[in-house]
């Protein structure tokens, strides 16, 4: 799996994408309101560094931050079906300007749908 992701992604640099990604986040309306207004750049890293970790490329996130402990870092914010599925979309959309494809693309939108809908902490 990892191997897939990370030659789509070329050598893992998940930078492009996580950058796209939060572009749109902070336009959006429902799930924009939960990042740190004055934080975006450290919002990014931590992104960017997990998913390196995540995919094999460097263990920065673990060394700075520990276990990821996913769940319980967002247990501060509301997380239902609709912020997940915003979360997803957007997520897509930053793949699609990246031009994230083929199976590196398929195991990526697993791997996001699994953890977005992990980080649920509502009903509904």
């Amino acid at each position: 799996m990892e191997e897939q992701v990370l030659e789509e992604l070329g050598d893992g640099d998940f930078g492009p994408l996580v950058a796209a990604f939060y572009r749109r986040v902070r336009e959006d309306d429902l799930i924009g309101p939960m990042y740190p207004d004055k934080d975006w750049e450290g919002a990014e890293k931590r992104l960017a560094d997990f998913l390196r970790f995540r995919f094999g490329v460097n263990d920065d996130y673990t060394r700075e931050r520990g276990h990821p402990r996913l769940r319980m870092r967002h247990m501060p914010f509301s997380i239902g079906e609709a912020e997940r599925d915003r979360w997803l979309l957007l997520m897509g959309a930053a793949m699609d300007e990246v031009e994230v494809k083929g199976e590196g693309r398929e195991l990526l939108e697993a791997f996001f749908a699994q953890v977005a809908d992990f980080m649920r902490n509502r009903p509904g």
